[in-house]
């Protein structure tokens, strides 16, 4: 556990804009599929109570039931419902309220599935989308440089090449999600801090440069 900073840590380089908060509709980029839904493009980057959108193509399957699912510890939610059009395209969407991070899914149940189905006997047939994060404005200094070697709160030693975030709340071995700048990174919490008051976390060296965030204090987004 870290007792002592560096002054020049925990000193602010002036607060930092955050850019890239109006995350856009990007292609499907995900792993190849051997479904045959096609994923035309999506908004998975969103900050609580700001839609998520999957929008994609089943094709010739008109009036095909589509789902937009989400994982929790109890399997799969139904989040929103679609019809396909006369040339299968459909639309999902809906508007998540709490910070978090899931892996969401397309999928066209059989009949009698519980929902009705335009084709008996066909299906069903899943899509997998990708991660969506839902973020949390936060606040988050960075640490580094003068205390490499020293001990971590969570087991090992902080080093520059540390990938990382500092709690005093989120459990050790959490995984977080952080969005800045129109990057995008997962990090474990691996430390415990920071120590001044008003700040939610303390990015690593190596983190705050995956991110993109200066060496100082500014907002980011968080799943948690």
């Amino acid at each position: 556990m870290r007792l002592n900073r560096n002054p020049r840590v925990l000193a602010a380089a002036g607060a930092l804009t955050l850019s890239g908060l109006a995350i856009v509709a990007q292609p499907s980029i995900g792993a190849p599929s051997d479904s045959p839904v096609k994923i035309t493009d999506h908004r998975l980057h969103v900050v609580s109570g700001q839609k998520a959108a999957v929008n994609g193509l089943l094709p010739g399957a008109a009036g095909r039931d589509a789902q937009l699912e989400r994982r929790n510890g109890n399997g799969w939610h139904v989040e929103d419902r679609d019809r396909t059009d006369a040339t299968g395209r459909f639309a999902l969407a809906f508007h998540p309220a709490a910070p978090g991070s899931a892996a969401v899914r397309v999928r066209f149940p059989a009949a009698g599935d519980g929902v009705a189905a335009a084709a008996p006997g066909v299906g069903p047939i899943v899509r997998g989308v990708g991660r969506l994060n839902v973020y949390r404005r936060s606040v988050a200094s960075v640490y580094g440089p003068g205390l490499y070697g020293t001990a971590l709160a969570c087991g090992g030693h902080l080093s520059s090449s540390t990938l990382g975030v500092a709690s005093k709340t989120v459990p050790c071995g959490a995984q977080v999600t952080f969005r800045h700048g129109g990057h995008t990174i997962r990090v474990p919490v691996v430390d415990h801090g920071p120590y001044v008051g008003g700040r939610d976390w303390d990015l690593t060296m190596a983190t705050a440069k995956r991110l993109g965030f200066g060496y100082g204090v500014g907002t980011v987004l968080s799943t948690k």
